[in-house]
């Protein structure tokens, strides 16, 4: 199976032969994105893991930039960057959904024993371990909070 990197560099020749324009800027900036972070750490080649992290922190990017244009009625330029997250997420592995984190939470605020929303640092921690790569920070953030305030209600 071809590294993340390998992927990329394929994908972004399939792009220029299909003169995908949105698909070829898209690769050309997450390879730069790769490349600024391997000059960050002064040249040294990145990990699969790290370059995962990479593209999701460009996700992440391209969800907030959403939120502005929306709410500065530019849905043009949210479609943009909706068609990019799409083309990012291709490289990620599987998200898990809402009813999966859940699960997840539900086991670590029992593993260690939290009880309400002073709890949160003791199983965000632990959790985002566990999940990371595979869900986004602010979902696992939510469950967590109303999981611990559910906690903190029931006693």
């Amino acid at each position: 199976m071809p590294s993340v990197r390998e992927q990329l560099r394929s994908d972004l020749h399939d792009a220029m032969r299909a003169k995908d324009a949105r698909r070829r800027s898209t690769i050309r900036m997450l390879e730069a994105a790769i490349k600024n972070a391997e000059i960050e750490k002064r040249g040294a080649e990145l990990a699969d893991a790290d370059i995962l992290a990479i593209l999701q922190r460009q996700v992440k990017q391209r969800r907030e930039s959403i939120e502005q244009y929306v709410s500065g009625n530019r849905e043009d330029l949210a479609e943009i960057e909706r068609v990019e997250i799409g083309i990012i997420e291709q490289y990620l592995p599987r998200q898990l959904g809402r009813d999966e984190v859940e699960a997840r939470a539900r086991a670590v605020i029992e593993q260690v024993g939290a009880s309400g929303p002073g709890d949160r640092g003791k199983v965000m921690g632990m959790l985002m371990k566990e999940l990371r790569g595979e869900a986004d920070g602010s979902l696992v953030n939510a469950v967590v909070g109303e999981l611990l305030a559910e906690a903190a209600e029931s006693e």
